[in-house]
């Protein structure tokens, strides 16, 4: 009997899973493919509601814990977890012995998974390859591309980005977010015990307008978050529309984010904002495709909310350069800025649903290109006819 193929899917953080888990089915429906799942970063930490018992609610086994975060969210505990998460993902690896590794978009935990495998000889596929964002995460996006032998980018733009950067056409095998096929399957319909059972705060009454809020920290603009933070809370404030907002991620300057909205919480006490710390996927998603306008930062917005019209606030430099569709409107977080573009969202009402990032058919033909391809360990550059003759012709 010939050995299944052994793919092990690595979840580092919440948003990681809302995108990977239409593929961990997929994967799991194939005869062929075995799959294997190991839970890291925040997915297993109870400040963020230990998202790993989703997983296993779900119906998935959990192959492997991996604690590797440093407390602190600074940028100097973030480079050090990269370096507890390699030395955890090589015991993981050498334990579970997978055919491939296969890793989504550009945290940091994820980089650090990339490393491991690399260095094990185990073959690495990547989703969301290729794009262009805001903070550290586009290098450690580009870096676990360099790293990673098969590529299932988001975009056309993303995957002509990935054969520029010398990745070889043909270990190209689909383009799609995932995310899209919860987006498609999803029943919209939002009860009111998904977002008041849970948080602390206002109770959002969901038959009327409500804003969702998600605002994680740009790394690289370390000391100036809480500020933004601040900007934010001031325009919410002016605004004075029933809230629903999401604590920030555990990149470094999170904690100065947390502590504006405790601070604001105390000081003003607003009867319109509700604070929540985890939704399931399909969760978050009809929170999403149910609120008259969402602003912050969160990559979510730009790809998950065209699917289902969502105007969107992009405030600030986090998703700096990603595509969007229509309905985003990109502001500095600036106070005035932030609500003046709000009001006009919200005057403006549902856009067109975009299929920019998928069309909801992405996680099959992911599963599928799994089974067929033959893994390999050596990488090689790639270049073009006209590339080498630039080449030769510059070293005269």
């Amino acid at each position: 009997m010939t050995e299944r193929r052994k793919i092990c899917v690595v979840l580092v953080d919440r948003a990681n899973y809302g995108r990977l888990k239409p593929v961990m089915q997929a994967i799991a429906a194939r005869p062929e493919l075995e799959l294997q799942t190991v839970a890291a970063g925040t997915m297993m930490l109870e400040r963020f509601d230990q998202p790993v018992r989703i997983v296993r609610k779900d119906g998935f086994n959990v192959d492997g814990e991996i604690y590797l975060e440093l407390e602190g969210s600074t940028p100097a505990t973030m480079a050090k977890s990269v370096g507890f998460g390699v030395v955890e993902f090589a015991s993981e690896f050498q334990r579970l012995k997978p055919h491939m590794v296969l890793l989504i978009g550009d945290r940091y935990e994820a980089l650090s998974a990339a490393i491991a495998a690399a260095y094990m000889n185990i073959c690495i596929a990547h989703i969301q390859g290729g794009e262009v964002s805001g903070s550290i995460d586009e290098s450690a996006r580009h870096a676990i591309s360099k790293f990673a032998h098969f590529h299932f980018p988001s975009t056309r733009r993303s995957a002509d980005y990935l054969i520029r950067m010398g990745e070889r056409p043909e270990t190209i095998l689909a383009i799609g977010c995932p995310s899209s096929d919860i987006a498609r399957k999803l029943d919209r319909a939002l009860a009111p015990e998904i977002v008041n059972t849970t948080g602390a705060g206002a109770e959002i009454d969901v038959t009327k307008p409500f804003l969702l809020v998600l605002f994680h920290p740009t790394t690289t603009e370390y000391g100036g978050e809480r500020a933004q933070m601040e900007s934010l809370l001031e325009a919410l404030d002016r605004l004075a529309t029933q809230t629903i907002l999401l604590w920030p991620n555990i990149d470094a300057g999170a904690d100065h984010i947390s502590k504006a909205i405790r601070v604001f919480r105390v000081k003003k006490q607003p009867d319109w904002l509700r604070t929540l710390t985890n939704l399931t996927p399909e969760d978050y998603l009809k929170v999403l495709a149910n609120a008259a306008c969402a602003i912050g930062n969160s990559s979510s917005f730009v790809r998950d909310a065209g699917y289902f019209g969502t105007p969107i606030t992009l405030v600030g430099a986090r998703q700096e350069g990603r595509e969007t569709d229509l309905h985003v409107r990109r502001v500095e977080p600036l106070a005035d800025q932030i609500h003046e573009a709000t009001i006009a969202q919200l005057n403006h009402g549902r856009y067109a649903p975009s299929s920019l990032y998928g069309d909801g058919f992405v996680s099959e033909r992911i599963a599928q290109a799994l089974g067929e391809i033959e893994p390999y360990v050596q990488k090689r550059l790639s270049y073009t006819r006209e590339e080498e003759e630039r080449t030769r012709n510059t070293r005269k």
